[in-house]
């Protein structure tokens, strides 16, 4: 796919846009002053690989715990800013690596300035988020309501009032819970401006609901070459917006590296606890930087042959099972060693 060229934005130690790799976002839901709980929820967040952090600043306190914060996590750190533009500056002051306002709820231009002039003195980005809910009032009359049309002009409106202030270090979001419409207003926006795009389906849903539309909507748009970050909304653990979004740059062949755990579906002759050995088999995939794939099969039947794509792979029988090496049987196990027999395979691969 033919990517759509931006300019490089540097948050803190990352680089995004200028053809660098997409990367993965979250948001933590801990409560920002709250230092010890924050920190513990970025590491586990890194640790599943969330590359850029934000926390929600939404008090004079949660501003100022950001400078212990970013001294105890590894990946940047980015500034929520709503209403307030006091909290912005006070962000920037504390460290925030990139702020997130929205300049049509911020005040008065004189307002937006100050945030403007604190982030250039210290070339801090500032993503002009733009969603569904905060299109200004002249737009939702002049286009009958929310639309594409009217998400991207509000974006490049509050990017421009930015730019003609001196400051063009900047990154637009335009999110809808609508999928086509965010996918449209995508489309229409790549095609007006070189900044970086983050890219997300706001307001999701729950984790099945939420991965399905995310799945959908974020491929969509990345397939077409467009967005420079990516967050994956859900109503769930942090952890699981992670795992769905590194699934989705994965199956798009835009992320590298980790192990695809690929298993069949539970059928009759599945003689083994099949959902159960698969969800071990990526608990315990995780847990190797190996860009391979593993297959988990549900009965040495049809397993050997279904696996054969695969690099490595277990077939579960009666009380036992098949382990397999590239589409080879490499030998029979109780069933009880299947997982430390897969384990043992993943520790001595590349030997």
């Amino acid at each position: 796919m033919k990517k759509h060229r931006t300019r490089e934005v540097a948050i803190g130690s990352r680089v995004i846009g200028g053809g660098a790799e997409i990367a993965i976002q979250s948001m933590t839901n801990t409560r920002t002053e709250d230092v010890e709980a924050t920190v513990a929820q970025i590491e586990r967040l890194t640790a599943a690989g969330c590359e850029i952090i934000r926390c929600a600043v939404p008090t004079m306190a949660a501003a100022a715990a950001l400078s212990e914060i970013k001294k105890r996590i590894t990946i940047p750190l980015v500034a929520d800013i709503h209403f307030d533009y006091r909290l912005a500056l006070s962000a920037i002051e504390h460290g925030a690596d990139k702020i997130r306002i929205n300049p049509g709820n911020i005040g008065s231009a004189e307002r937006v300035r100050a945030v403007v002039d604190a982030a250039k003195e210290r070339a801090v980005p500032i993503r002009v988020g733009v969603n569904s809910g905060s299109l200004e009032k002249e737009l939702l009359e002049k286009y009958g309501g929310v639309t594409a049309e009217a998400l991207v002009e509000s974006a490049l409106t509050q990017a421009k009032r930015i730019e003609d202030m001196g400051y063009d270090n900047l990154v637009i979001s335009i999110k809808s819970s609508d999928v086509m419409m965010c996918v449209k207003a995508h489309e229409l926006i790549a095609e007006q401006t070189d900044h970086p795009l983050h890219v997300g389906i706001t307001e999701a849903g729950t984790l099945t609901a939420g991965n399905i539309k995310s799945a959908v909507g974020l491929g969509l748009i990345l397939h077409q070459g467009i967005g420079d970050t990516i967050r994956v909304s859900l109503t769930a653990d942090p952890v699981e917006e992670v795992k769905s979004a590194k699934m989705i740059l994965r199956t798009l062949g835009l992320k590298k590296g980790g192990i695809e755990v690929v298993s069949c579906p539970t059928c009759g002759r599945t003689q083994i606890d099949l959902i159960a050995l698969a969800n071990r088999v990526e608990t315990l995939a995780a847990e190797f930087p190996l860009d391979i794939k593993v297959a988990v099969m549900g009965c040495v039947v049809n397993g050997p042959g279904e696996a054969r794509e695969a690099d490595l792979g277990i077939a579960g029988g009666i009380g036992e099972g098949l382990l397999i090496r590239h589409g080879e049987v490499v030998k029979k196990v109780p069933e009880q060693e299947l997982l430390p027999a897969l384990r043992y395979e993943l520790e001595h691969w590349g030997e």
